[in-house]
C-alpha cells in the first residue's frame, strides 16, 4: 500500500492522498478490510464479544468470516463498531472516512450519495455514524486557553411564527461553547443548554486544568472563574490586548459556520453535538498526514454504536 505521496497545499509538511491514489490503495473490499483490521486489531484479531484471541477464519464468510473458539460466536471487523449491522461494504465506509476527513467544511449527504452510489438516506446515516469517530480532544486543556461561545441556527425572520423562540441565546439559536489550547492547538467544543454562569463555568471546569490561563470576552458568565483569567471587551471594540484575545477559537467558529452555511445549511438541535464534534475532531488532527487522519477516525469508530432508531427517533 506504499505509494508516492503529494504534499498538501498550505501544509507543506503533510502528505495528502489524491482520489486516484486512494482508489489504488483500496481497489477492492479485501484491501479495505485488511486496512481496517490492522487498525482495530494491531496486536492480532480478538473476539469483540468475549475478548478471546482464540479465533478462527471460517471456510465460508457467511454469516460472518470469523468464529470465536471460546464463546462460539461469529463476528467480522464491523462488530462492535458504528458499522455493526450495516450491509455496506467496508470499502464504502473507508471512502466516506476519506471524504469527511479531507473536506474542511464537511461533506453533505447528497455528495456522499453521489460519490458512493448509495441512497441519500443511507449517506446521511453513514455520516452521522462516522462523526462518532472524532473526539474533541482527550484530556484536560492546559497552558493558555481561549474560551468563547457561539450560536447556531436559522434566522428568526425566516422561521414560521410557531417555530420562533427567544429562550436560547440570540434569536432562539442553540448555544455552543468552545475552548482552544493555544500551545497544543487543540479544541474542545459542545452545545450547552444555555449561556448561564453555571453552564459556562461548569463546562470550563470539566475540561481545563486549574493551572491554565483563561482568555475570554467580558460576558458576565465568566465573572468569578476560579482560574487566572483576563478578558477583552468586544462591546467597546477591544479585541486584542497584549496576549488577551479569543481569535483562535473565533477562527474555529468561522469554519463551523462556513460548514453550516455552505455545506449542511441546517444542523438540527438533535444532531448538533455530532456536527460540532466532527469539526473539532477534524481540527485536532489537521497536522497529520491524510492516512493518519483516516486512521484516527477509524480508531474512534471502535467501541461505539449509533442505532438507526436513536438517529431518527
Amino acid at each position: 500500500m506504499s505509494k508516492k505521496k503529494h504534499k498538501t497545499p498550505g501544509k507543506s509538511h503533510r502528505e495528502g492522498i489524491g482520489i486516484l491514489e486512494l482508489l489504488e490503495m483500496f481497489p477492492n473490499e479485501v484491501t479495505a478490510v485488511k486496512w481496517f483490521e490492522s487498525i482495530r486489531w494491531p496486536n492480532g484479531r480478538h473476539c469483540p464479544h468475549c475478548g478471546s484471541v482464540d479465533t478462527k477464519i471460517k471456510p465460508s464468510e457467511k454469516p460472518q468470516p470469523y468464529r470465536c473458539s471460546d464463546c462460539h460466536k461469529h463476528f467480522s471487523c464491523k462488530v462492535g463498531t458504528v458499522m455493526e449491522g450495516s450491509n455496506l461494504s467496508v470499502r464504502k465506509w473507508v471512502l466516506a472516512m476519506y471524504l469527511m476527513s479531507t473536506n474542511l467544511k464537511g461533506v453533505s449527504s447528497m455528495k456522499l450519495h453521489r460519490d458512493l452510489g448509495v441512497t441519500q438516506k443511507t449517506a446521511w446515516m453513514m455520516a452521522q455514524k462516522i462523526r462518532q469517530g472524532w473526539t474533541e480532544g482527550k484530556g484536560m486543556l492546559s497552558g493558555t486557553v481561549e474560551v468563547d461561545e457561539t450560536f447556531i441556527g436559522g434566522k428568526e425572520k425566516n422561521k414560521h411564527e410557531s417555530k420562533r423562540s427567544h429562550t436560547r441565546g440570540p434569536s432562539g439559536k442553540a448555544v455552543v461553547m468552545g475552548m482552544k489550547a493555544r500551545e497544543a492547538n487543540k479544541i474542545i467544543a459542545k452545545p450547552v443548554p444555555e449561556r448561564t454562569k453555571e453552564a459556562v463555568q461548569g463546562f470550563i471546569s470539566e475540561n481545563v486544568s486549574r493551572k491554565a490561563m483563561i482568555y475570554s470576552d467580558n460576558h458576565r458568565s465568566y465573572i468569578g472563574l476560579p482560574f487566572e483569567h483576563e478578558s477583552v471587551n468586544h462591546s467597546v471594540g477591544e479585541y486584542v490586548r497584549e496576549k488577551a484575545h479569543t481569535n483562535g477559537i473565533e477562527s474555529f467558529w468561522a469554519m463551523l459556520k462556513r460548514g453550516y452555511d455552505g455545506t449542511y445549511h441546517k444542523m438540527s438541535e438533535k444532531h448538533l453535538g455530532r456536527y460540532v464534534t466532527e469539526f473539532a475532531g477534524r481540527h485536532n488532527v489537521r497536522e497529520l498526514d491524510t492516512i493518519e487522519q483516516m486512521k484516527s477516525v477509524a480508531k474512534g469508530m471502535v467501541g461505539k454504536k449509533l442505532p438507526y432508531k436513536e438517529l431518527v427517533g
